[in-house]
């Protein structure tokens, strides 16, 4: 018996792949057209539906939202109980109804007329009364339910929420939605994580305490101990300012095993020379990357130039859910 219940959801995923398929092989002028309405909107894209295709709206909506295009849900129940004030002629509003003649989708294509809002509509009947009255309608043809009595929506929903998908992901596409501005909308878990920049964490300043070479180990340390100190790692630059290597505490340790007398040395003698750095652009997930791999705590952060702007520190990682 389980071997046939395997079987059945197979035929289950089989049936709504093909479902996908299907809308796919459909796609054409209208979808362009669509496609121009939602990157051209000067307002918000309203997602509306009813039921599952209003739990699909809702994702699809966030999607949207998440991928450049501004976007909310509406209810459309609610909306004929005065959530239509939050509309405007500016939005374009994408009605998903797959008979395309759910009450209380049609109810709102009077009032969107009136207003002058335009209407895409997402159905499995071009010729339903969302279908014939809708601006642009995004068909998705006769569709096979998954279900063994062909009543719930599963391959109707499916194919909906994947044409959703295309819609909202070729509008990011052409809008030339970037990393930085998909990151600055994700801040939150591991999507934004990945995609957090050096820059948006690491700790710089002005009076960031380095030293020339010719700098006492002694008086280095002082600097880094003091009021003054930022970071546990004394940076080396020449004259120009460029750095040209670093003194950390680890270092510290190891040399105070063998005695004092180094204290009292140019840094240049024990410095670590020319070592790792980063940039501000650099994304903090491949800085993590390079510290693991070289077993360090500080990362000098350079600019252009080779001139130190600040430390990142494994404290730094730590704070925003990273670690060593």
């Amino acid at each position: 018996m389980s071997n046939d219940h395997l079987s059945y959801a197979k035929e289950v995923l089989k049936t709504e792949a093909l479902a996908i398929e299907a809308v796919a092989a459909r796609l054409g002028d209208s979808f362009l057209s669509a496609l121009d309405l939602v990157t051209d909107c000067r307002g918000q894209v309203v997602v509306t539906g009813v039921g599952k295709s209003g739990i699909v709206g809702q994702k699809i909506s966030a999607t949207l939202a998440s991928t450049g295009v501004p976007s909310f849900y509406l209810h459309a129940a609610e909306a004929v109980h005065g959530d239509l004030g939050r509309v405007r002629a500016t939005d374009v509003v994408l009605a998903l109804s797959f008979s395309g003649e759910t009450e209380e989708i049609v109810r709102l294509i009077p009032l969107l007329r009136r207003m002058g809002t335009p209407l895409i509509s997402i159905t499995g009947d071009t010729e339903s009364r969302l279908g014939r009255e809708s601006d642009v309608v995004l068909s998705l043809g006769p569709v096979v339910e998954a279900c063994p009595m062909g009543l719930a929506p599963t391959s109707s929903t499916t194919a909906s929420m994947a044409l959703g998908d295309a819609l909202a992901l070729a509008a990011s596409q052409r809008k030339q939605f970037t990393r930085e501005e998909y990151a600055l909308f994700h801040r939150g878990g591991a999507l934004g994580r990945k995609l957090l920049r050096i820059g948006e964490i690491v700790r710089t300043d002005e009076a960031l305490p380095s030293v020339t070479p010719d700098t006492v180990v002694r008086e280095a340390l002082r600097l880094v101990s003091g009021p003054e100190g930022r970071t546990s790692a004394s940076l080396v630059v020449d004259a120009d300012g460029r750095l040209v290597g670093i003194f950390t505490d680890g270092d510290l340790r190891r040399l105070i095993q063998k005695g004092p007398a180094f204290l009292d040395d140019p840094i240049e003698n024990v410095m670590i020379r020319s070592p790792k750095t980063v940039k501000t652009e650099m994304l903090v997930a491949d800085a993590q990357k390079l510290m693991k791999e070289h077993r360090i705590d500080e990362v000098p952060v350079v600019d252009a130039a080779g001139r130190p702007i600040g430390v990142l520190d494994v404290q730094d990682l730590l704070e925003v859910g990273f670690a060593l």
